[in-house]
């Protein structure tokens, strides 16, 4: 199969109607986009790579999910509406059980979110999948990392540690039954970009990151950014945890075969969970939980900004706790 047959059979969608603002897409040198009168456009670039962010086997529907979801995740994470994205993919070879299942899943969740697929590039080489996603925000009105204020309430989604957990389990780290791993692996491969979350968050958060790279370093950019600190509440991270897939199997309670110092770290530094971590100023309470009611996303207070630079981590009687949770860092932690 050539490139071009490779590109025609899975990437493009003769017949199918433009999407609002693509006036032209995939099938020529550039694509040509028309933005919505009264907007900007934010733009993200993320990067998966065979042995780092994924296993080499993995089921390529849920991967072409993923590749999809974790630049999502950005835009929510901007406060900004999905419109186009373009795919660059190098692959060993050209493989229809491959590439049909992938373009499947990266498509389906295109179509979810109205973002349509512009162009991109495609090479033989290691697999690797580069996606930049554009998404349009009203001017003044983007989510920011340099927003947060001093005295603002630290916001978390949905719940954090699944996909840290799965990956200890599939590195060989840690044993967890197979129903209980079947649950934090789907957290691990098909995330939920909190897209929903993040355009009713305009407005009404101050700051905000996706995690990514783990909870505490995604905050610490907002934090650094903001030119503040921190205090969070270590038995409010270890609830987020215990609230999540492994704690819904079977009796419904937490899986106490899970060390608390492991589940702790996996909240706080696993990273992979794309979910958002925000700050909003004390007064907008209640229009926090209106958003998450409106987007149908949880959201949990686990903290609270402060002068004092860093991000103290502290027990239920205020004593800190000693860490350290490093997060991820591409160029310091060990490949997948």
């Amino acid at each position: 199969m050539g490139e071009f047959e490779l590109i025609a059979r899975y990437f493009q969608r003769p017949g199918r109607a433009l999407d609002a603002g693509v006036a032209l897409g995939v099938g020529d040198d550039c694509a040509l986009l028309q933005p919505t009168p009264g907007t900007q456009w934010a733009v993200s670039s993320d990067m998966l790579v065979s042995g780092r962010h994924f296993f080499p086997d993995v089921d390529p529907r849920t991967l072409g999910h993923k590749a999809l979801a974790v630049n999502l995740s950005d835009l929510a994470a901007c406060g900004a509406r999905p419109r186009a994205f373009t795919l660059a993919l190098a692959l060993p070879e050209a493989r229809a059980e491959w590439l049909q299942p992938f373009s499947e899943g990266l498509l389906a969740l295109a179509d979810a979110h109205g973002c349509a697929l512009i162009g991109g590039d495609t090479t033989r080489g290691p697999l690797n999948i580069c996606i930049t996603v554009m998404g349009e925000v009203p001017p003044g009105q983007a989510l920011l990392r340099s927003g947060a204020q001093l005295g603002d309430d630290v916001y978390v989604s949905g719940t954090l540690g699944d996909a840290a957990l799965a990956l200890q389990c599939l590195q060989g780290k840690l044993q967890l039954p197979p129903a209980v791993l079947a649950q934090a692996r789907q957290r691990l491969e098909q995330p939920t970009p909190r897209v929903a979350l993040g355009l009713a968050l305009r407005g009404v958060a101050s700051a905000a990151a996706d995690v990514s790279d783990g909870l505490l370093g995604d905050l610490g950019h907002i934090l650094t950014q903001s030119g503040l600190g921190a205090t969070l509440d270590a038995n409010i991270a270890i609830e987020l945890i215990a609230a999540s897939a492994y704690s819904t199997v079977a009796t419904g309670t937490f899986d106490t075969k899970i060390p608390a110092a492991l589940a702790l770290q996996c909240v706080l530094a696993g990273g992979d969970d794309y979910e958002l971590v925000f700050t909003a100023p004390p007064a907008q309470a209640a229009a926090v939980q209106a958003a998450a009611q409106a987007s149908g996303t949880p959201v949990t207070r686990i903290g609270r900004t402060e002068a004092m630079a860093g991000v103290r981590v502290v027990d239920g009687s205020g004593t800190p706790l000693p860490g350290p949770w490093a997060s991820f860092d591409h160029f310091a932690s060990q490949p997948t």
